[in-house]
């Protein structure tokens, strides 16, 4: 039997499918391959230097994910997201982010609040220098922190796929500077009652937080 204390010393190697799929993933999130565009495969080999059966493994692997659709005519595009799916997403961000949330009040330590407090510190400046476009990584930086703070594996993997479709939304819709400015301030009420170790308040924070930005970005009341 192999020991599981030095089984966890062993390097992880990563494939060309995973090196591709994560270089994929990281261009979608950001855009750089926008909502509705074709992924060119061929273009895409040669690009990362690789043949197309690595290609086609990350492909497979971001379909299952729901980052791109692959259609026998078409080829292979970037997933579009509609202001429905996008409901769903802040429903769903509102109950996961109101758990972790209360969790972290809970078990957060001195080490985990600095995390946060950094994130909230860089947004606050990059919006003081109208650097927007840093904005969304940024918030991305608070929320896996806050998803770290809550102490469960499963909670920071669904936090990542749902900041995820948040960003590939705000692709095509844009935050403006004074959303951006409500959402540090919401931040900041969530650091609040992180520090005061305040579960109730955390919660209720986050929910605050999560159920605003659906209002504003796809209007759940119609």
């Amino acid at each position: 039997m192999v020991r599981k204390d030095w089984a966890e010393q062993l390097p992880v190697v990563k494939s060309k499918a995973d090196l591709v799929y994560e270089s994929l993933r990281k261009a979608i999130a950001q855009g750089d391959i926008a909502p509705g565009e074709r992924v060119n495969m061929d273009e895409l080999a040669r690009t990362l230097g690789v043949s197309k059966i690595p290609i086609r493994e990350a492909v497979k692997r971001l379909e299952a994910d729901g980052l791109v659709v692959s259609r026998v005519h078409s080829g292979v595009t970037v997933a579009t997201i509609d202001v429905t799916e996008m409901r769903g997403v802040f429903l769903a961000r509102e109950a996961i982010e109101a758990l972790i949330a209360r969790l972290a009040a809970e078990h957060v330590t001195e080490g985990l609040l600095a995390d946060l407090e950094s994130a909230q510190d860089a947004m606050r400046d990059a919006l003081g220098a109208g650097e927007v476009v840093r904005l969304p990584e940024l918030n991305s930086q608070f929320h896996r922190a806050l998803a770290l703070a809550g102490g469960y594996r499963i909670l920071g993997e669904l936090t990542e796929q749902l900041l995820m479709t948040v960003r590939r939304f705000r692709i095509t819709a844009p935050m403006d500077a004074g959303n951006w400015r409500q959402v540090v301030a919401e931040h900041d009420a969530i650091l609040d009652a992180l520090r005061r170790r305040d579960p109730q308040a955390a919660e209720d924070a986050a929910r605050t937080h999560i159920s605003s930005q659906a209002a504003h970005e796809v209007d759940t009341d119609t």
